[in-house]
């Protein structure tokens, strides 16, 4: 039995370990479109970024783990270039392999924008450490959370430092306008300036240029406008895609619909029976690496696969702050109080942000698992 994860990403190595931790003998080939052993993507917007780190990008295993205790065929520096569901093949480097189970976690790009650079490679990451290395004027496009991650560390060097947003609100869609509007403040407290309901109409060799004519001076400019899910290799292979952003399909137990075919991470839209069955794509650390044990437990035995009912969860520094997040931001009322977002579906909480109280996000993260009610929930933030 040959079990091949498409994707050399963090749910592809969970992928791998979770296989051999259930027991599972048989043949495991890892496709990798970089030359990168897997390494870990979310030091490389923060703790990588900053001045007098090591600068180095270090893989989860080295190689000698993957081949030898893990027992891993590595096929790395080529993507997958197509998937035959009928034959039970993917296409790497012209040549077929041949599965029995697939797990495709080949994840997302980053969106790009002509003359700005991208962080989500260890080769992004080098390059713009670099450039913040040499004193960089710096113009983020994109207020996202990898944009705010750049501009922290920017501030952190007193570099100036611009974001470009086209929303009046930040992270309206990600953490809701409530929070979005609370977080906006750590950037101004921090020094960094902010253009709100700008259009971007080009990078050129002296900066950023917005629709009014006006040009921002940038030694860097960082484009942080999202990632799309990497399906092309997918198109015409009969899985249904998203008809949004061309991600994978996937019923709750993170099945792609044809037999011992299961994705996980960045690329899959996954039903999550917690929040009503709602269809959820989140592109966070948590969500790969659980998601992509799963799938590969459910590709090698279907018959016990069980729906995921997994609380979504992410974090982010800025500025010496940490913002944690759990739940959905998807509600039908938003309540503030002091450091803590609380978010409201029918009668139960569906979400929590904060900022500064590590201690209390994974208490959040347990009411939003259990169903807790939105009194509870209220009475425990001292918001009732």
């Amino acid at each position: 039995m040959t079990l091949v994860v498409a994707g050399a990403s963090l749910a592809g190595l969970r992928a791998v370990e979770s296989a051999r931790r259930t027991g599972y003998r048989g043949r495991i080939v890892l496709v990798g479109a970089e030359e990168h052993l897997p390494y870990d993507r979310p030091p490389l917007s923060k703790a990588f970024l900053d001045a007098g780190g090591s600068g180095e990008v270090t893989p989860f295993h080295p190689e000698t783990v993957l081949r030898d205790e893990l027992g891993v065929e590595l096929r790395l520096g080529a993507p997958a270039e197509s998937l035959d569901t009928e034959a039970r093949e993917v296409t790497v480097a012209g040549a077929a392999v041949r599965y029995d189970a697939l797990v495709i976690a080949t994840g997302a790009t980053a969106r790009s924008l002509p003359g700005a650079r991208t962080l989500r490679t260890a080769e992004d990451a080098v390059a713009v450490r670099a450039a913040l290395d040499d004193g960089a004027r710096t113009v983020v496009i994109g207020a996202g959370f990898i944009g705010s991650e750049v501009a922290s560390a920017a501030r952190k060097r007193d570099l100036p430092v611009t974001i470009v947003e086209a929303s009046a609100v930040p992270l309206a869609r990600a953490v809701g306008a409530v929070a979005g509007a609370e977080l906006t403040s750590l950037h101004r407290e921090a020094g960094t300036e902010l253009r709100l309901a700008a259009e971007v109409s080009g990078v050129t060799a002296d900066g950023v240029r917005l629709a009014t004519g006006e040009v921002l001076p940038a030694d860097l400019v960082v484009a942080g406008i999202g990632a799309a899910p990497a399906t092309g290799w997918l198109e015409g292979s009969g899985l249904t895609l998203h008809e949004r952003d061309r991600g994978v399909v996937c019923d709750a137990t993170l099945s792609a619909g044809p037999p011992g075919v299961y994705a996980a991470g960045d690329v899959a839209h996954v039903a999550n029976p917690l929040f009503d069955g709602e269809p959820m794509r989140p592109e966070h650390w948590t969500n790969a690496a659980e998601q992509g044990a799963a799938a590969a437990r459910h590709a090698l035995d279907p018959a016990s696969a069980r729906p995921l009912e997994a609380v979504p969860y992410f974090w982010s520094d800025w500025y010496g702050h940490r913002i944690q997040f759990v739940g959905t931001p998807r509600a039908d009322e938003v309540v503030s109080a002091g450091g803590v977002t609380l978010y409201r579906r029918g009668d139960r909480i569906v979400g929590a942000l904060t900022v500064d109280r590590p201690r209390e996000i994974m208490k959040y993260r347990r009411r939003v698992a259990a169903r807790a009610a939105w009194a509870e929930a209220l009475a425990f933030a001292g918001a009732a």
